[in-house]
């Protein structure tokens, strides 16, 4: 499974020692505006400089608006910027019908898209049929609104599995915004292709309290046992 940080705040970006590896950052407008940034080519631009500085593998950008011709102009200034800072470039669009001009858009440019916020069957089957890389349904979300969850995310994995024996049939899971161990563990059982979580919940898992423990039991152990 790969492991992708919720955060356009490049300061968050550095996980402490027990954390898997990042291999990619994700954002929104809602984020970039968080990390202080303006939602503007000018704050990606810097977003992917950054991606470059830190050696981030890949950087998932969402577009701010559903304009194909400010999508191409973004593209053009983008891309060759990812190039040249070495770093794997996906743009998010919603799950949405009145964004699919944009997605063909950029579809046309050969960068890989995902549409995000994929809620429910009908939106999956949408998305496999545009041939996009990667779907991002709101766990959390799902599971407020009383959805059944756990049936979405195994359609996501059959259509992801789908994809990997036949690269142009279906999207690959990427389920964003996990913010508990008990879920992650049941996404990575199920087969999830990528999570995405905040950089403190990872942070927060680097060790636990059981773990800790368990080695203070080690330790008064070897503090107490007698050489033969």
């Amino acid at each position: 499974m790969k492991f992708y940080l919720d955060s356009a705040d490049a300061r968050q970006w550095a996980l402490p020692a027990g954390c898997p590896p990042v291999q990619g950052v994700t954002t929104n407008p809602t984020l970039v505006m968080q990390a202080g940034l303006p939602v503007s080519l000018a704050g990606y631009l810097k977003l992917v400089a950054q991606a470059g500085e830190a050696r981030i593998p890949e950087l998932m950008l969402q577009l701010p608006r559903a304009d194909v011709g400010e999508a191409a102009q973004w593209l053009e200034v983008l891309l060759p910027a990812a190039v040249q800072a070495r770093v794997r470039l996906t743009i998010k669009l919603p799950c949405h019908p009145d964004w699919q001009p944009v997605l063909r858009e950029v579809q046309a440019w050969g960068v890989p898209t995902l549409l995000t916020g994929l809620s429910n069957p009908v939106q999956l089957l949408w998305a496999q049929s545009l041939n996009v890389a990667f779907v991002a349904p709101y766990v959390g979300r799902l599971a407020t609104d009383g959805r059944d969850v756990w049936a979405l995310m195994q359609a996501c994995v059959v259509a992801q599995n789908s994809a990997m024996a036949h690269p142009k049939t279906g999207p690959k899971l990427l389920a964003a915004s996990i913010k508990s161990a008990d879920v992650l563990s049941r996404l990575i059982a199920a087969g999830a292709h990528a999570v995405t979580v905040r950089p403190e919940f990872a942070a927060g898992l680097a060790t636990d309290p059981l773990t800790l423990t368990a080695m203070a039991q080690f330790d008064r152990d070897v503090e107490t046992s007698q050489p033969f």
